[in-house]
């Protein structure tokens, strides 16, 4: 996924499709995590009471038949059970009740003694003192001088001790004035509380190991077998709009992707067709107008009013100069040479030097930096620029600097500026502002859109704006 995101949504189409993929399945998978939640929830708390209901009556069954034993045997009969071992109820007789610490509050718990209270109180009508808890083994004690349930014989505890603990279900009522009974046991499922939810880092753990392993897998072979074509799609219309030959495009992959790459093709030999012919048209064009005009101005040689002979001339001219500048906004624009490495401060210094011949002052400081670009284009592009300082300013400037991943080229002119509400007009095709018309009397107005289409088409920019100290200024920004 490109780093190249607007507010977190990313820019490529790898990356949305693999955002929206990850976010349609977490979604989906949430949804049914959440119904297997509440089912598993719900089966829970059915199993819970059921299994409080079953040791409820079994409760209310020993607390029933040693009531009805008399005290004085009673220590016997639970002495009895204990030797017996492998009993569901660890009985102990106290004076007193017992203190208890609580497991954690969880809800099945507290819904498997509310289940376990009413299961007992519909089986005894008395329950006096009736207190109710889980507890774990560690922390339970059988009587209230401090005896503790680990410390008790293997044969009477081992119900109870498992190698795991399992929470201890404790229950005490008084079974007359001061004859307390304790009754210990655990659920039938004893580690009933584990894996109640769905989202527990137990159960997600290899589902999410799962739906990562099987994302990547899709994405890294399904989305980007979608990918790769669109991405040669791409790198062709690249290479067609800075004028190098179009890779080939193969015709494998989906249905429509092979309609676009023929269609595609086919738009492409258009294009070339038409550049072709419009060459050709140009050429013809150039020398059918420039051989009647040529023919006019020998003849107006021939007039002998000197008035209407200059006349003459001064339109022929006119018209001379509207041929080539319309020609070469279009021609100019579409340069055929390589891309090839470019060293900004000779190419520069050649112009400068050209300048400056003309009794031009035009300043620059070498900064040692190199572009890919079209030499010629580039050169051209530049000379605009500077032809246009020159024209507007009495002395102009060239700098070069980095720009982050941009190498610009600066063209600064100490002239009067442009009005703002003209600035986005400059590009357009024979536009003469009033200043300009006083300072160059004889331009067409096309050279900044030439200067434009020139950079556009090795990936760069031209910016044009007013220099904050006075002046006008044109950046050219190119990859770096």
């Amino acid at each position: 996924m490109p780093s190249d995101a607007r507010g977190g949504w990313p820019t490529s189409m790898m990356g949305r499709l693999s955002l929206l993929l990850v976010g349609g399945v977490l979604v989906v998978q949430l949804a049914l995590g959440a119904l297997w939640n509440a089912q598993l929830r719900a089966d829970r708390r059915a199993e819970a009471e059921a299994a409080a209901q079953v040791l409820g009556h079994g409760a209310a069954h020993t607390i029933r038949s040693l009531r009805s034993v008399p005290a004085s045997y009673r220590p016997l009969v639970v002495q009895q059970q204990r030797d017996m071992g492998g009993a569901r109820f660890l009985l102990w007789l106290n004076d007193a009740p017992v203190p208890v610490q609580p497991i954690a509050p969880a809800a099945l718990a507290e819904q498997a003694l509310a289940s376990l209270a009413r299961t007992l109180h519909a089986d005894l009508a008395s329950l006096p003192g009736l207190q109710l808890a889980f507890s774990w083994p560690g922390e339970v004690q059988v009587s209230p001088a401090g005896a503790r349930l680990v410390e008790l014989p293997e044969l009477w505890a081992q119900q109870l001790l498992l190698p795991q603990p399992a929470p201890v279900l404790l229950v005490q009522t008084e079974l007359e004035p001061g004859h307390w009974l304790l009754l210990a046991t655990l659920m039938p499922n004893p580690y009933f509380l584990d894996g109640s939810d769905a989202f527990s880092a137990e159960r997600l753990l290899l589902p999410g190991i799962s739906l990562a392993v099987a994302l990547l897998l899709l994405m890294l072979f399904v989305l980007r077998g979608i990918i790769r074509p669109l991405a040669r799609l791409s790198d062709a219309a690249t290479a067609i709009g800075q004028g190098e030959p179009m890779p080939a495009l193969p015709e494998t992959g989906s249905r429509e992707f092979i309609n676009t790459a023929r269609a595609f093709r086919a738009m492409q030999q258009r294009i070339h067709n038409y550049l072709e012919d419009r060459e050709r048209l140009f050429v013809a064009i150039s020398h059918d107008l420039r051989t009647p005009i040529t023919r006019l101005k020998l003849r107006s040689e021939l007039l002998d009013d000197d008035t209407l002979r200059t006349e003459f001339e001064e339109d022929l001219d006119e018209l001379d100069m509207m041929v080539k500048g319309a020609l070469q906004n279009v021609s100019d624009s579409d340069i055929h040479e390589d891309v090839v490495d470019v060293r900004l401060d000779a190419l520069i210094a050649r112009l400068v030097r050209g300048a400056q011949l003309s009794g031009q002052a035009v300043a620059f400081t070498p900064a040692g930096l190199t572009v890919r670009a079209k030499p010629l284009a580039l050169k051209r592009a530049l000379g605009n620029l500077l032809d246009n300082a020159l024209f507007y300013g009495a002395r102009a400037e060239i700098s070069v600097r980095r720009d982050g991943p941009h190498t610009e080229i600066a063209v600064r002119d100490h002239g009067p500026g442009v009005p703002d509400e003209a600035l986005p007009r400059l590009f357009d095709p024979h536009l003469r502002l009033s200043h300009g018309r006083e300072h160059n009397a004889g331009g067409m107005g096309l050279g900044l859109g030439i200067a434009r289409s020139l950079v556009q088409a090795q990936g760069g920019e031209l910016l044009l704006a007013n220099h904050p100290e006075g002046g006008f200024v044109a950046r050219i920004r190119l990859p770096a």
